[in-house]
């Protein structure tokens, strides 16, 4: 039995509304997309996954900094939302996809994690956890980006998931973000920072 968050839950939303978080419309998510983008310590990347897109929004911002990306989303309602979000870029997919459990079987050069990670239960996050481990490859980014505010229909925290998706074996952390709002990390396999990888440092 799933007891994770039942994707109705999501469906209803996104038929009552298709943008209902003000993806589209807020500075707040605008900003903090820019800020996403910027802690990113590659300027492009090969192959990128981002689990949990919702309507798109993320997924076009990111879209030109890859050379293919897959999108996915639990919701039958926002998947079509999404691709007709990133009709203008070939090489995004975007799948409806249940994860942890439906994980694509490929590696990535870029995992980004958003808004989603607090809606599943210790034993996903554990599941997530070890298909991160399996994903990224070995020059391989994380990216996670959470609402640090309590959410009455979560069942833990943004700093909790964070902990655990920092723990994938191998990550060394290269850049923070903390606000009251947010929390946003990204991490690398490896040891080098973004100066490093230009031979600056």
């Amino acid at each position: 039995m799933n007891t994770d968050i039942d994707p109705a839950y999501f469906n209803g939303m996104f038929v009552a509304d298709e943008d209902p978080w003000a993806y589209r419309t807020s500075w707040y998510e605008e900003r903090k997309r820019a800020l996403t983008l910027a802690v990113l310590p590659r300027k492009r990347y090969a192959n990128a996954f981002e689990p949990g897109c919702a309507n798109g929004e993320l997924t076009a911002a990111l879209a030109p900094r890859c050379d293919r990306l897959l999108a996915c989303d639990f919701s039958r309602s926002a998947v079509p939302l999404a691709q007709s979000r990133v009709q203008a870029f070939p090489h995004v997919t975007v799948e409806e996809r249940c994860v942890p459990a439906s994980w694509p079987d490929e590696t990535f050069d870029l995992i980004l994690i958003s808004e989603f990670g607090y809606y599943l239960r210790e034993a996903s996050l554990t599941a997530l956890v070890a298909h991160l481990d399996k994903a990224l490859g070995r020059d391989g980014t994380l990216v996670a980006c959470h609402w640090a505010r309590p959410i009455a229909d979560a069942f833990t925290d943004a700093a909790t998931v964070h902990r655990m998706l920092g723990g994938v074996p191998g990550l060394n952390l290269v850049a923070t973000h903390t606000e009251p709002d947010f929390l946003l990390h990204a991490w690398v396999r490896g040891k080098r920072s973004v100066a490093q990888l230009e031979g600056l440092a």
